[in-house]
């Protein structure tokens, strides 16, 4: 039996899975520095690594279609819509001590309660799933389409209202403050 033959196990990584691995060390820092961080603009591009992290994963794992759908809607659109809505409202630019209320310890109890519900709920789900890899692949662009319209079709729209609502608020709230202070001169100036 040569080394070429020899069964693939868990002391013997292959190459995709230690990239899989670093990739996926790197989206982690870069999630946990998001959430850290107390400037909002640096929250956003950190998001921008993160998701885009995300997307190399997707590519490690032969899902092409939702990689690339990772990087139109997410790091396309997502975070073009969260930067531009920071620039409407005219958020600072700077730390932001009124960003922070002071419940850290409380958010970091939810956080680690949450991420240890979903990963019980996840091993839980899929303890018993096992993947044929030299079968044929699930994971087809066809398979993706056809489960995405056919079983998500209505939370897709809604986030989409969502999102587009979200914008439509940042201009209007914009707009307003724009208003605000062109009539305070004039009002002074009356007097």
């Amino acid at each position: 039996m040569n080394l070429a033959a020899a069964p693939h196990g868990f002391l013997s990584p292959t190459g995709v899975e230690i990239a899989f691995l670093l990739v996926g060390i790197v989206t982690f820092a870069a999630a946990l520095v998001t959430v850290t961080t107390r400037q909002l603009v640096h929250a956003a591009l950190w998001l921008v690594v993160a998701l885009g992290g995300l997307a190399v994963e997707y590519l490690l794992l032969t899902a092409e279609f939702i990689a690339w759908v990772q990087v139109l809607v997410y790091v396309g659109a997502v975070v073009v819509l969260l930067l531009f809505g920071l620039m409407l409202t005219k958020a600072p630019i700077g730390r932001s001590p009124d960003a922070d209320s002071g419940n850290r310890w409380a958010a970091l109890t939810v956080a680690a309660a949450a991420a240890g519900a979903l990963v019980w709920v996840v091993v839980d789900a899929f303890r018993t799933t096992w993947i044929d890899l030299d079968g044929p692949a699930a994971g087809t662009t066809r398979v993706t389409g056809e489960s995405l319209f056919r079983n998500w079709v209505l939370p897709f729209e809604a986030l989409s209202v969502l999102l587009l609502a979200a914008l439509v608020g940042a201009i209007v709230l914009s707009r307003k403050a724009k208003a605000d202070t062109a009539g305070a001169p004039a009002k002074e100036g009356a007097r």
